[in-house]
């Protein structure tokens, strides 16, 4: 059988040296990034770790009550307790802090850009093709940037986590403010009101259950990289799932994949949860 002619395109040369002048050039921007990012997981992870047991899951158990029912408030609240009795309480901790930090990065980014693309057909057109790239790529691609730009740390599993977890809130907020009735805007524009006077007031509000669809979908895959984001030095959960696999030890890899399992039911139930009540309320109004 035939080869393909060994030709060598210059491709992932001028990638490396794309990355290397980012690095080189944005220096100091990237170092504050890191320093920001550094401080706020270590903040929120001692002050998770510093709150008395009973109290946080106390606050489980509520949360479900409220958004869900009272059992399931109370299964919570168990499935936290049973992560405790594994002696996994700090790991479930920071794994809680580095989905936390990583959520609200891809929300401060993720809403303005799914506004503007609902705005803008022309930057809706350029974004799809970078989403679908984000989203379709392995994931161990986003840990090499990652570790040229933070080295080993939570930072980069929070900046590979940012990458892979964005795309869904970006394209549900898109799909939520161009799915708002355009005879209700029309209305809103006809009395007066501004672009962000319409938006604030008539297009978020009716399209915020479908928004926080997208925060659900968020949220779930940046847990979905605990594991992954392990290999560049993340501790919590992810870091034992990869240390069982080193030792092979089976129990410990099964309560912190368990765990991890334990912590989605939760995170995923009580974000529909809040999904939920935002659509009965609209509906009520």
């Amino acid at each position: 059988m035939g080869s393909f002619p060994d030709i060598r395109t210059q491709l992932g040369d001028y990638a490396d040296q794309f990355v290397g002048f980012l690095d080189t050039t944005f220096e100091s921007l990237f170092d504050l990034i890191f320093f920001i990012a550094s401080r706020t997981i270590s903040g929120i992870s001692d002050f998770l770790i510093w709150m008395p047991w009973w109290f946080f899951i106390l606050i489980v158990i509520l949360l479900g009550w409220y958004f869900k029912s009272i059992l399931s408030g109370g299964l919570y609240g168990l499935f936290i307790f049973i992560i405790g009795t594994f002696g996994l309480w700090e790991d479930m901790m920071v794994t809680i802090s580095l989905i936390i930090s990583a959520v609200l990065i891809c929300l401060i980014i993720g809403l303005p850009v799914g506004i503007w693309m609902a705005f803008s057909k022309g930057f809706s057109n350029v974004m799809r093709p970078l989403l679908d790239a984000m989203q379709t790529m392995p994931s161990f691609v986003y840990l090499i940037p990652a570790i040229f730009f933070f080295g080993l740390g939570n930072v980069s599993a929070i900046f590979a986590t940012l990458i892979y977890a964005v795309p869904p809130v970006i394209r549900l907020t898109e799909l939520a403010i161009r799915g708002v009735d355009k005879e209700v805007v029309e209305s809103a524009e006809s009395f007066g009101s501004s672009k962000w006077q319409t938006l604030r007031k008539i297009q978020l509000p009716q399209a915020l259950p479908t928004i926080m669809a997208g925060v659900n979908q968020t949220t779930m895959m940046a847990l979905a990289m605990v594991v992954i984001a392990s290999m560049v030095g993340a501790s919590g959960l992810g870091e034992q799932v990869l240390v069982s696999i080193n030792r092979i030890d089976i129990a410990l890899g099964f309560e912190a994949g368990i765990s991890i399992v334990f912590l989605a039911v939760i995170i995923d139930r009580i974000t529909n949860g809040v999904a939920d009540k935002f659509q009965k309320h609209r509906g009520v109004n």
